[in-house]
């Protein structure tokens, strides 16, 4: 059209068009102009255009996205067990709120803790996206809490799982000998993503309120299911620790401190894990994660999504979410948003 028009605008005597022999000139002219023009381009496009450094510089970058690992969000979440009797604040009150929280930020994968059977199927009623992995702590079938993985149905599939008891005995279910006051477990999987990024393990877990010695035994366990795992994928490890920053627990799993109680060569954790709150908010005070329904954030962090040092964290952030004053769960979820490094040879 703007061709048209500028031709249209370059005639200053419309009686010459109609001779036959100026339109047979006029034609050629145009003929050999066009000609020019379209060498012309086409010398710029194939010395500047398609090599020039902006256009590697698109195209490099462009390579990069491609083989970029997508975004995972992660999020644990302590629901408070469902039989508790907490008044105005009991489960029929809260599940719809739950259920919010995971509309609300549609966690790929989420470690829950103190979870009861019907509250694992209000969840996923409310929510039926998705999935789950995990059995009851006190017959590794349904009876008693879960430290339950839930799982977006669409996004990942599970390999692999399982469970296993925190104690001397992993295998039997419902077993306690460390001295903790509940029986304590931990669930895994290995999710596979249907986007194309990489393969990774979830161990969720739930450690003792009382017991120090339980924690610290069922830290080495931890780190030694970790280290046994069969395939290197990256690890991310979600729960309820009942421990602040600077238990033994927590900087064992950070590398910080060694076991003086573990052997077989983990009295150093061979698989150290960050904080990832921490890798962004390093100097937060007000991070307390346990608030009994009152919504106070003075108290220590209890609640952890650990990862890898060398997985990198977009997004970190204590969730506290509520409505006139009252709260999903005694305890504030955590979320965090990841990405994996790219796997050698993709």
């Amino acid at each position: 059209m703007r061709r048209r028009e500028s031709t249209k605008c370059q005639i200053s005597n419309p009686r010459q068009i109609q001779s036959p022999q100026f339109k047979t000139v006029h034609a050629r002219e145009r003929q050999r102009l066009g000609f020019w023009i379209c060498a012309l381009f086409g010398i710029w496009f194939l010395g500047f255009g398609a090599s020039s450094p902006a256009a590697e510089i698109r195209a490099s970058a462009a390579d990069a996205q491609s083989k970029a690992e997508p975004n995972l969000v992660v999020m644990t979440f302590n629901i408070r067990y469902g039989t508790a009797n907490d008044g105005e604040n009991n489960w029929a009150n809260r599940k719809e709120m739950v259920c919010d929280v995971l509309r609300g930020h549609s966690p790929d994968v989420m470690g829950i803790q103190e979870a009861l059977r019907f509250q694992i199927d209000d969840i996923r009623a409310g929510v039926p996206e998705y999935a789950e992995i995990g059995c009851g702590r006190d017959d590794g079938q349904t009876k008693g809490e879960y430290s339950a993985i839930l799982y977006r149905k669409d996004r990942l599939d599970v390999t692999d799982c399982g469970t296993f008891w925190l104690s001397d005995t992993p295998e039997a279910p419902g077993s306690i000998t460390w001295g903790n006051a509940c029986t304590r477990l931990c669930t895994w999987g290995r999710f596979a993503r249907k986007d194309g990024g990489r393969s990774f393990y979830l161990f969720n877990t739930h450690l003792d309120h009382v017991s120090q010695f339980s924690r610290d035994k069922s830290a080495v366990l931890l780190a030694q299911r970790i280290r046994d795992r069969q395939h290197p994928d990256p690890v991310l490890v979600t729960g309820d620790f009942n421990t602040g920053e600077n238990n033994p627990v927590v900087r064992y799993l950070k590398g910080e401190q060694e076991s003086a109680i573990a052997g077989n060569g983990l009295s150093k954790n061979p698989t150290v894990l960050v904080d990832t709150f921490r890798v962004l908010h390093r100097d937060a005070k007000q991070v307390g994660t346990f608030h009994s329904f009152k919504g106070d954030v003075s108290r220590e962090k209890i609640d952890y999504i650990f990862t890898q040092p060398d997985t990198e964290v977009l997004r970190a952030e204590i969730l506290r979410d509520g409505k006139d004053n009252r709260y999903p769960s005694d305890h504030y979820p955590v979320i965090a948003v990841l990405r994996f490094p790219t796997q050698s040879g993709k």
